[in-house]
């Protein structure tokens, strides 16, 4: 019984020609919550491994303004990265929240890295221009580890995992850039942990 469900579902999976979500509301997009790389990912990875490796177009659906914007998964998270993560106007009044807001910088990460893991469909420069704007810059990258700590070391380590896995290629000198920010963040951790 079991495995003819199996054979059923993977039927129907190798049948499906794309992957869609309605975006739900105006305050979330899809890299600011994990529950759309969680199912829709999901559902588009499944998709890709039972048509062999083919891949799966994935779009999403934006109605939140009135009117009907349909985009490419690639589409939505490049304006979303651009318009929030990457925007003063987005990040500084979550900079206000302090702990919180920092927190929530860096799930954008790593929900990001989340919709690369799944699709495949990040641009490479979403993580160099996120690598720049939070851990690269010394000011910014003591901001944020002075308001959490952990979250200001989780997202460097994101952006190390996102090179890691070839979701994109910084130069050496980035690179190393970035894993001496990481390690510094963690020094920083380990002392905020033996105080």
């Amino acid at each position: 019984e079991a495995s003819k469900q199996s054979e059923l579902l993977q039927d129907t999976l190798s049948n499906v020609d794309l992957a869609y979500q309605n975006l739900e509301s105006v305050e979330l997009g899809i890299t600011s919550v994990d529950h759309y790389f969680d199912t829709l990912g999901g559902i588009a990875a499944a998709v890709k491994r039972a048509k062999n490796g083919a891949d799966t177009p994935v779009y999403i659906g934006d109605q939140t303004r009135g009117g009907a914007k349909v985009r490419s998964l690639q589409e939505q998270v490049s304006l979303e990265t651009r318009a929030r993560s990457l925007n003063p106007k987005f990040f500084e009044p979550l900079l206000k929240h302090g702990h919180e807001g920092v927190r929530q910088i860096e799930a954008h990460v790593t929900n990001t890295l989340g919709w690369s893991a799944t699709t495949g469909q990040v641009d490479p420069w979403v993580y160099q221009r996120l690598s720049e704007t939070f851990v690269l810059d010394a000011d910014m990258r003591e901001r944020l580890a002075k308001l959490n700590p952990q979250a200001s070391m989780r997202m460097a380590n994101r952006l190390l995992e996102a090179s890691d896995r070839e979701y994109w290629a910084p130069n050496e000198e980035m690179l190393a850039a970035l894993q001496d920010a990481a390690d510094a963040l963690e020094d920083r951790m380990e002392g905020v942990a033996a105080e």
